[in-house]
């Protein structure tokens, strides 16, 4: 019998995975099964993009892992049993169980509601393909009104900034206002707030600080201090959740759901388990938890993927920087921020912003995309064996 080697998710964090093991893993006595809902790769990054109407290149896997020796089942993940190593899906066919030796859980995250009544019925988000679509069909009904109308964005991280700006660039007939729960920009350094707010001033979008949101309604929000905002679309980006699966599954998880993780990013409970990206609760080399964003998901991706080839062919683990260096924000096409952070995660003093950043941004997505539809580059004429039989192999890595 074959190692098998079973990866839930299909984003950056597990696509890249999975690429990786098949160039380094000999398919003579492993196999790699992908398990994934949807038939396309999703660049998550750009869904802002799509959501106002542009184009956005989304592969199909098949065609992503053809010639790879991947195996694609395209089908949803409905539970994890650690202790039987088994996953069960569900498909058009009926779906079943998956058995497996080694996992690499990255099935990502969704839009957090906080718990916020009316977010779940009322409101839009781009955490996902789907969701982005339902919001880019909103702002074309929008666009079409004589009087326009009012696009109200909640949350201002990375993702709230890059989707307001980009509909105010795109979408110029609608109104657009930024709520932020403290100060814009409150985590950039100074330099770079002030050219975030002069780039949400030349794209006319309206600020309001300090505000948290208490309930989203059809056509509106209601803010703590009393104050309600007329809103036709509402784009909830006030943080993310991960799935419930692993907290039910019975691997030991953050109150967040995550899957707490090793420095190899192997589950803490379950030695056969490993997590990547938004799912895995992994501490930086500055001891800090990894923000979830898609730079942890490489660094946590290849630390996983050097433990699971290093401890089945009998070799040394080595150890990757797991380092969180700066933010890339769009601000609409032609313009962005280049905000690097020193050792404990504090903005740097200095940034760098215009259409050099927004080139930068561009360029490391077109880098990601490149190296997702790309997973047999590199791979070597001679990949490594186990140091046993896969079923001997696969108790020593788990020791």
């Amino acid at each position: 019998m074959k190692h098998r080697i079973v990866v839930l998710g299909a984003g950056y964090g597990g696509s890249f995975a999975a690429g990786i093991l098949a160039r380094r893993l000999s398919p003579a006595d492993t196999e790699i099964t992908v398990i994934n809902a949807e038939p396309d790769f999703v660049q998550r990054l750009r869904l802002h993009q799509f959501a106002v109407g542009q184009e956005v290149e989304t592969p199909k896997l098949a065609d992503v892992f053809a010639g790879s020796g991947i195996r694609l089942r395209l089908a949803r993940v409905t539970a994890v049993d650690p202790d039987r190593r088994v996953v069960t899906v569900a498909d058009a066919d009926g779906g079943g169980e998956i058995g497996y030796d080694t996992l690499l859980y990255a099935l990502g995250s969704h839009v957090a509601d906080s718990g916020v009544p009316g977010v779940a019925e009322h409101a839009f988000d781009v955490t996902g393909r789907p969701s982005a679509l339902r919001l880019r069909e909103r702002l074309d009904t929008l666009d079409k009104r004589a009087e326009g109308g009012n696009v109200l964005v909640v949350g201002d991280g990375l993702t709230g900034i890059e989707t307001a700006t980009e509909i105010a660039e795109s979408r110029p007939g609608l109104a657009v206002t930024l709520v932020a729960r403290h100060e814009l920009g409150a985590r950039l350094s100074a330099g770079a707030r002030s050219h975030l707010r002069r780039a949400c001033d030349r794209l006319g979008i309206t600020v309001v600080e300090h505000t948290s949101v208490e309930a989203v309604e059809a056509t509106r929000v209601l803010c703590a201090d009393g104050t309600v905002l007329a809103s036709d679309a509402t784009v909830w980006t006030a943080g993310f959740a991960v799935h419930p699966i692993a907290a039910v599954s019975g691997l030991e998880v953050t109150e967040t759901g995550q899957i707490v993780v090793d420095r190899t990013m192997r589950s803490v409970s379950h030695p056969n388990v490993y997590a990547v990206g938004d799912a895995a609760y992994a501490l930086g080399d500055n001891g800090r938890p990894l923000p979830m964003s898609c730079a942890s998901a490489g660094a946590t991706g290849r630390q996983a993927t050097e433990a699971i080839v290093g401890r089945l062919t009998g070799r040394k683990v080595t150890d990757i920087k797991l380092v969180y260096v700066g933010n890339h924000i769009s601000l609409g096409r032609r313009d962005g921020i280049l905000q690097l952070v020193d050792g404990e995660g504090r903005a740097k003093p200095k940034y760098l912003g215009g259409r050099k950043a927004a080139r930068i941004k561009a360029g490391v997505l077109k880098m990601s995309l490149w190296g997702v539809m790309h997973p047999t580059f590199g791979m070597p004429k001679r990949r490594r064996r186990l140091t046993a039989a896969p079923e001997v192999a696969a108790e020593k890595a788990f020791v």
